[in-house]
């Protein structure tokens, strides 16, 4: 028995050595072993997944309908291309982790793999006479919404070319009495549909696909920007600790220098070196003095409820070009007061960013009107500029969208800002006007409540 036991453990080695080197030839053919920064989008857990459902569906499909339905295949053929995705499969999930992210070349290679094997199932079973030729269309979605253009266009490309080759093969569709002769007619039909349904499933799953990719990367960039403004207020809060610190100790060294300055005689050779101690604490002091009064007035202003037109001011002017004049008014209705808020990161910086593009547009004037009733707060900008591109204005608030890259932009100021504003309950509205450009901000009462904590009655 123990003889047994280790030559079959012996046999197990060499069949998972053998299983293991094929995967890494897979590996070597496939272009798996490409930089880590070439990574694609997709699992091997999900891709390997998808490919075992496939496999099985396969297998069980053509067992089904020579056994089961009595219609002869030929099993011969259809057999070794089933075992031989099931040994890819197994290939790879014994070279790689299931948290791999396969490269784009390795998904390009398998995907273009599935649609052939199965292309090569349907060749041997009725071609587009087969009914599961309409099969043909879910690797290439799966690759489209996982893959760049390029590769889904050369997809694209193959699946047409396949559903081409099936319907010039020439055979009926195996049935119980040998075969089942369908109309030419019949087949170009069949062709053309499933031509236009690989083409458009294609562009459908890249283009939605690539529209989550660029939303998930623009978010990602919000994120970014909010957490620099967080990282800058607690440098902020840091700097005036260490001021408030520093103060003490250094009161100690001046009192020190002036005293040896005194003690000094004028012809003393120390004398020039105690002075220049002296001035040195004196310009400290300066600075902790400077750095406490600017943090003092930026870190505790969150922390205190202030009038909405008076942090919009705040805000704009440090924006503020010399050539515009910045007016920010207030209009509120009877009975009300100007709403109030402890201006959070998030806030000051989805304004900044609103406030800067009007201040950069504006060729003399921007006005800023803070507006209030019983249903809602208002923030209304407007600037004197030529307004927005007719181009741009419909799809403004979506990510990457500028007309300035040529000078560095990144097309995210108006969607960060329209992010940060959303979690806020504010809703942005953009127009031209006949003299600019015209920006609204409206929060409902119950939004502006949940938002600032302010009861507007």
């Amino acid at each position: 028995m123990g003889k047994r036991t280790a030559g079959a453990a012996v046999e197990d080695g060499r069949a998972g050595g053998m299983l293991y080197r094929a995967g890494l030839f897979v590996q070597g053919v496939l272009g798996l072993a490409e930089p880590a920064d070439v990574q694609g989008r997709i699992r091997l857990h999900t891709l390997s997944l998808t490919r075992w459902v496939a496999v099985v569906g396969q297998l069980f499909t053509v067992l089904f309908i020579h056994y089961s339905l009595g219609i002869p295949l030929p099993l011969e053929w259809l057999a070794p291309a089933i075992v031989l995705s099931a040994l890819i499969n197994l290939a790879l999930m014994v070279t790689l982790r299931a948290a791999t992210r396969l490269p784009e070349r390795l998904a390009l290679w398998l995907f273009a793999y599935d649609i052939v094997q199965l292309g090569y199932l349907l060749a041997l079973t009725g071609g587009l006479r087969n009914p599961f030729g309409a099969l043909l269309t879910v690797p290439l979605m799966l690759g489209a919404a996982t893959l760049g253009l390029g590769s889904t266009v050369l997809l694209s490309l193959l699946a047409v070319a396949t559903i081409t080759f099936l319907a010039l093969v020439p055979g009926p569709l195996p049935w119980f009495d040998g075969g089942l002769p369908l109309p030419g007619l019949y087949v170009a039909a069949v062709w053309a549909a499933l031509s236009m349904a690989a083409i458009l499933i294609a562009a459908y799953a890249w283009r939605v696909a690539e529209e989550t990719r660029r939303m998930t990367d623009a978010l990602g960039a919000a994120q970014m920007a909010l957490a620099r403004e967080q990282e800058m207020s607690a440098l902020g809060a840091l700097a005036t600790a260490a001021a408030h610190e520093l103060g003490s100790p250094l009161a100690t060294i001046l009192i020190t220098a002036k005293e040896m300055l005194n003690e000094l005689d004028d012809d003393d050779p120390l004398r020039p070196e105690a002075q220049v101690l002296l001035d040195q604490a004196l310009r400290c002091r300066t600075i902790l003095a400077a750095i406490g009064r600017r943090r003092d007035h930026d870190e505790h202003a969150p922390f205190v409820r202030a009038p909405l037109s008076s942090v919009l001011r705040e805000i704009a002017e440090l924006y503020a070009r010399p050539l515009v004049t910045l007016e920010v008014t207030s209009r509120i209705a009877d009975g009300q007061e100007e709403p109030t808020l402890m201006p959070t990161p998030e806030f000051r910086h989805a304004l900044g960013n609103i406030l800067n593009n009007g201040l950069e547009f504006a060729r003399s004037k921007l006005q800023v009107v803070v507006e209030k009733d019983s249903r809602e707060v208002r923030v209304v900008i407007r600037d004197d500029g030529p307004g927005f591109a007719p181009e741009v204005l419909e799809w403004l608030g979506e990510p990457y969208l500028s007309t300035r890259r040529d000078n560095g932009g990144l097309g995210l100021g108006v969607f960060i800002a329209t992010t940060l504003l959303a979690r806020t309950g504010a809703a942005l509205h953009v127009e031209n006007a006949s003299d600019g450009a015209v920006v609204t901000l409206r929060w409902p009462s119950e939004a502006w409540r949940r938002s600032f904590g302010e009861n507007l009655g």
